[in-house]
């Protein structure tokens, strides 16, 4: 088995799939886009979900791409050695390209030639058939011919080995397995059991059938393998860890947390499992920031998981008597250290993050110190009451209003000789779940559930008249509470209103739904979006403001400055668009797009960054075409028509054989089924407020346009004045201004780092006396006061040098804390000194923690009392390591 970083994994997936003819279709956002009604993507696939069922891919039949995924849904497991909230998976895809028999065989290539497994220790499954669908011989026959042995072949049922939806493309699955030495658990000991024998790697999917309403299966006309490897998972085996928090993409973090809390890893199981909930949440708060660079904390939808992440992780920080700056230090080492290579955008975005981190941290602590004084009321009751417990109800109202978790109300309850009704805490938690579950957020709940609408007659269809509409009449269809079906909707109540026209447009193909309102005789509904549904139908969802909602006739107004400012966002892309391919090429295209009234979003291939002139350049060709006032005209003709015609396809939007095509004069023409402006000059202007990197080969631009533009402007010009003020010049003069004060900013920090050494090294005095041979390897080991890791680490280069030979430890005290370094030479580490060990040797004697490699490690610690005791260990430590 070899051994991998995360980026070599990354990159010898890719260019294992790149050798045998595929393409790298890059990576998409965390967030959804909103045409799935989920918040997240959650899986690889899911992006590519209109290739798998027959829409062509612009680039080709065989793809491959790492694509970050975020699942909360089980996010209380967070905390054991396999689960994360944040992950990615590595894909590759055959859309009714090759099947079978190469996916086997490539599997079996990956496995053995380039991870370096035996046949011995590779099993797989294959599906075992059903009433349904044949045994999968053939799966089993490719798995055996590629270099699976025979017996190492299970057949197992549909609910371990069949992949598919309720309707739609589906087959059976093919999962692959490695065999630990360990004996078997027991008679029915094999892939799928709980024993730890069989860790499971990968998933081969053979999309083969289409699954029907009545439940039949018929053969599909495009087959598709849809392969799926988690990347943290294969990374900790191939590392010989079942921990995904001992791989790269946590141990960096790990190693400061426990420097700074002075806990060990895995030493005891409720800190250990602090630091995993630390290390991922804070992970996952900093690739939804840095992803999206608007997603921000706020209490609905895809913003509440965020602040949910970013609290539990505040909360275990205290745990491990972390402050505020070191989760700002962890966010640091994930962006510019773990995935500053593989995730440019975060680098990007770093001061954003940063900045959103710290805001919400700060209002949670100021959160919790509100709750404080909460806790000490209702402990004065008690008291007075004489009660030896507090109750239930109380308990959850710290943890409901100022986000105290259980544990924390029961420890403080201890401390002052009380329990706590836990049984009462999680009747309230059940309760409140209830009303939760009534009043949640309907797009997310039809993400996965779309039973309710099923129920409705096949005649029951929703025509979209918002083309030419911004108002229409329509009778009432059906009506939906959150859980099924119902006859009306009362004030106050969320749901959701489906008719048979509407002139709202409802969500997809990256251009947000339509808001505004539907009135009827009895009351009035306000829509916050509108979506898809099944059957060609649309939802509008929103909550009813007065009076109830029922079946029969309605007015629908839609809100007419969200549209018009959604159009010119819409437009614009389409012009920028065709300017990208005049600036950079005809070989740009689209990877991905999001727009609403606020801005539009654009991701694009493309293997560098663009150059500030041809941004500009860019902005130009867009700001000129909307001044020329294009008519926006549109005609509906057949796809292969309309391809003939040079109209673009967009990436992830779904096309029937008819199709519309928007064209802005003789400048741009695409396939688009979303609402326009007129002409171009109502797009009024447009503004590119960002070009950055989303994924190796994905450039992503952000811009706004009509009225926004002048209102950023007037913030830029006030930010600048104010910027002007400060460094006393004028906006003409602050560049120059600025280059002087960075001028004299380094010349002062080189003064002081210059004062700072000279500091360390007349407190290091001369020492050199002080060196020790411990079987042939000189030992330096002294102890400082007031000197920084920074100092340290200059003069341990410095007595290195002078030793010419051996091991350097200098041990500071500073502010009530210590700093250690250990340094090793290239001789001495062969005759068995590491500075890694010898650190962690010494560390726990200064109450610290830390490590590194064989050359050169650190660590921090909190007892400068236990300095000389760790000075005087440094040679029993040495002796130890050298044979």
């Amino acid at each position: 088995m070899k051994q991998f970083t995360s980026n070599e994994l990354r990159k010898t997936w890719l260019e294992f799939y790149k050798e045998r003819g595929h393409v790298d279709c890059g990576a998409v956002s965390l967030l959804s886009d909103g045409s799935t009604g989920v918040l997240f993507n959650v899986a690889g696939m899911q992006p590519l979900m209109p290739y798998l069922l027959g829409q062509k891919h612009p680039k080709g039949t065989r793809l491959c791409n790492v694509q970050g995924c975020v699942r909360t849904n089980d996010i209380d497991s967070v905390g054991d050695r396999s689960h994360v909230t944040f992950f990615e998976m590595m894909g590759s895809w055959s859309l009714g390209d090759y099947f079978k028999e190469e996916r086997c065989k490539w599997s079996y290539e990956l496995l053995t030639q380039v991870f370096g497994f035996d046949a011995d220790h590779l099993a797989a499954t294959v599906f075992a058939g059903d009433e349904n669908a044949p045994r999968d011989e053939e799966g089993a026959k490719f798995r055996i011919e590629s270099g699976f042995k025979k017996e190492n072949i299970y057949y197992l049922p549909a609910e371990d080995n069949w992949w598919g939806l309720e309707y739609g493309p589906c087959g059976p699955d093919s999962e692959m397995f490695y065999i630990a030495d360990v004996p078997d658990c027991g008679p029915n000991c094999g892939p799928g059991c709980s024993c730890g024998k069989y860790t499971e790697l990968g998933n081969d999917v053979f999309m083969q059938y289409e699954k029907h309403k009545d439940l039949s299966l018929t053969p599909l006309k495009q087959k598709n393998v849809d392969t799926g490897w988690g990347l943290e998972r294969n990374l900790a085996f191939l590392n010989g860890t079942k921990d995904v928090y001992q791989t790269d993409l946590f141990t960096p973090v790990i190693a400061y947390i426990e420097q700074r809390s002075g806990k060990k890893y895995d030493d005891d199981e409720s800190m250990t499992r602090s630091m995993r909930i630390l290390a991922d949440h804070m992970r996952t708060s900093v690739m939804l920031i840095g992803d999206e660079g608007k997603l921000v904390p706020s209490n609905t939808g895809a913003g509440y998981v965020l602040r949910r992440l970013i609290r539990r992780a505040v909360r275990h920080s205290r745990t491990l008597g972390l402050e505020k700056q070191d989760l700002l230090k962890i966010a640091d080492i994930f962006i510019n250290d773990i995935y500053k290579e593989s995730y440019p955008l975060l680098t990007a975005n770093h001061d954003f993050i940063v900045k959103e981190l710290e805001k919400e941290t700060d209002r949670f602590l100021s959160t919790l110190e509100n709750g404080m004084k909460e806790f000490k009321k209702i402990l004065e009751s008690a008291k007075k009451a004489s009660a030896d417990k507090i109750d239930g109800e109380n308990a959850f109202y710290l943890y409901d209003t100022f986000g105290f978790p259980l544990e924390l109300t029961v420890e403080m309850a201890q401390e002052e000789g009380l329990t706590v009704d836990e049984e009462g805490f999680q009747k309230s938690m059940e309760q409140q779940k209830e009303k939760a579950r009534a009043n949640q957020n309907f797009s997310a709940k039809l993400g996965t559930d779309f039973e309710a609408f099923k129920k409705l007659d096949d005649s029951v269809k929703t025509e979209f008249t918002g083309y030419d509409l911004l108002e229409d009449e329509s009778d009432i269809a059906a009506l939906y509470d959150g859980e099924d079906l119902c006859d009306e909707l009362k004030e106050g109540q969320n749901g959701i209103i489906v008719t048979f026209k509407t002139p709202f447009y409802a969500t997809m193909g990256g251009q947000k739904g339509d808001r505004g309102i539907i009135k009827t005789s009895d009351g009035e509904f306000e829509v916050d979006e509108a979506i898809k549904l099944p059957e060609g139908r649309v939802g509008h969802l929103g909550t009813v403001k007065n009076g109830t909602i029922r079946k029969g006739s309605s007015k629908l107004l839609t809100d007419v400055s969200y549209r018009m400012a959604t159009c010119q966002n819409h437009s614009a892309t389409h012009l920028l668009q065709a300017a990208l391919r005049e600036v950079l090429g005809n070989d740009t295209h689209q990877q991905g797009s999001y727009q609403d009234d606020q801005r539009t979003r654009f991701d694009f291939g493309l293997q560098r960054a663009m150059t500030a002139e041809e941004i500009e350049k860019v902005e130009d060709i867009v700001n000129s075409k909307i001044a020329e006032d294009l008519a926006v005209n549109t005609e509906v003709m057949d796809l292969e028509e309309a391809k003939a015609k040079g109209a673009m396809a967009l990436f992830g939007e779904k096309y029937s054989e008819k199709v519309r095509v928007v064209g802005m004069g003789d400048f741009s023409k695409e396939l688009c089924g979303g609402t326009h402006v007129k002409h171009t000059g109502q797009i009024l202007s447009f503004k590119i407020l960002q070009e950055s990197g989303v994924a190796a080969g994905v450039r992503r631009i952000e811009a706004i346009t009509g009225n926004r533009v002048n209102a950023y402007l007037k913030e830029t010009e006030k930010k600048l004045n104010e910027a002007s003020a400060a460094a006393k010049a004028t906006p003409d003069t602050l560049g120059e201004k600025i280059l002087s004060l960075m001028s004299t900013i380094k010349s002062l920090n080189s003064e002081i780092e210059s004062l700072k050494s000279k500091a360390a090294k007349e407190a290091l005095g001369d020492v050199m006396d002080n060196v020790t041979d411990i079987k042939g390897v000189k030992l330096l080991a002294t102890k400082l006061s007031g000197v920084d890791m920074n100092g340290l680490r200059d003069l341990g280069d410095q007595m290195k040098t002078k030793l010419g030979e051996g091991v350097v430890v200098l041990i500071s005290d500073l502010d009530g804390k210590v700093n250690m370094v250990a340094m090793a030479t290239d001789e001495a580490v062969k005759k068995g000194a590491h500075a890694g060990n010898m650190i962690k040797a010494l560390a726990p004697l200064v109450n610290g923690g830390g490590g590194g490699k064989p050359a050169m490690a650190q660590a921090g610690g909190k007892d400068p009392a236990g300095i000389d005791n760790a000075i005087a260990k440094a040679s029993e430590v040495l002796d130890g390591m050298i044979g």
